[in-house]
């Protein structure tokens, strides 16, 4: 019940916020333009979608109808008043599931848009879950939590050991990309100023609000926030979200 109370108080944390990881809409544009030519209607899909940053950029891209997936029916719920106010409901389908358990038929995926929600799954076992679901030549856009270099001081490893063990570098996290049978086309960094404007900053903003009324769970969630926030602010050249540009094979 607690661990159920502690991922309602997470959640509730990111309510209401554009979004509930660090990214940037020009950004995300500029990996789109990147991408190998698609098929006219190209079947999309947004896994671990939140309120839908991605998926209404995805919708506008492409015109055609994204499938936004998450856990979460507070964020859904964000999504679908999101799309109606850009007047792009139409464009979007939203299913509240497990993205780890699809019941999808093979080959059903022409585009798969996952940002920073693989880790649920850990990379890898994300990549091998999703890998049947592509299409003949598929691409995948897939962000993932990365180190940016060998040399890790011990506290920042420490804390990704404790809170991501599964944590690599781009070349490892490649590996295990074509492991899971895909090839890497490329693969990008968010930079560390799209980490504050679209995502601390206004995260801090929530959790001040948040803060006079909050419970015991609130106040813990609130605490190891605090503590991420400070150890990104200090290690932001350690590590940081990479974009893995993967096609199927």
């Amino acid at each position: 019940m607690e661990q159920d109370q502690y991922i309602n108080a997470l959640i509730e944390l990111h309510c209401e916020m554009e979004r509930q990881g660090p990214g940037d809409e020009v950004f995300s544009k500029h990996i789109l333009s990147l991408l190998p030519e698609l098929p006219e209607k190209p079947r999309i899909v947004d896994l671990g979608c939140g309120s839908g940053a991605g998926t209404l950029v995805l919708a506008e891209t492409f015109n055609t109808t994204i499938t936004a997936v998450d856990f979460s029916g507070p964020f859904l719920v964000e999504l679908e008043n999101r799309a109606k106010a850009k007047g792009m409901d139409h464009l979007v389908q939203i299913l509240e599931c497990d993205m780890g358990n699809l019941d999808w038929p093979a080959g059903s995926v022409d585009l798969l848009w996952s940002e920073g929600a693989a880790y649920n799954l850990t990379f890898a076992g994300a990549l091998k879950y999703w890998r049947p679901l592509m299409a003949p030549g598929g691409i995948a856009v897939v962000s993932e939590i990365t180190w940016f270099t060998d040399d890790i001081p011990e506290p920042v490893f420490e804390y990704w050991q404790n809170a991501y063990p599964e944590i690599a570098s781009e070349n490892e996290n490649a590996k295990r990309a074509e492991a899971a049978g895909f090839k890497v086309l490329d693969v990008h960094r968010l930079s560390s100023s799209a980490w504050w404007t679209n995502y601390y900053d206004p995260l801090i903003e929530r959790m001040n609000t948040l803060r006079p009324s909050a419970d015991t769970i609130m106040q813990d969630v609130i605490k190891e926030t605090e503590e991420e926030i400070e150890m990104f602010r200090n290690y932001d050249d350690i590590y940081g979200y990479s974009f893995y540009l993967l096609k199927g094979v």
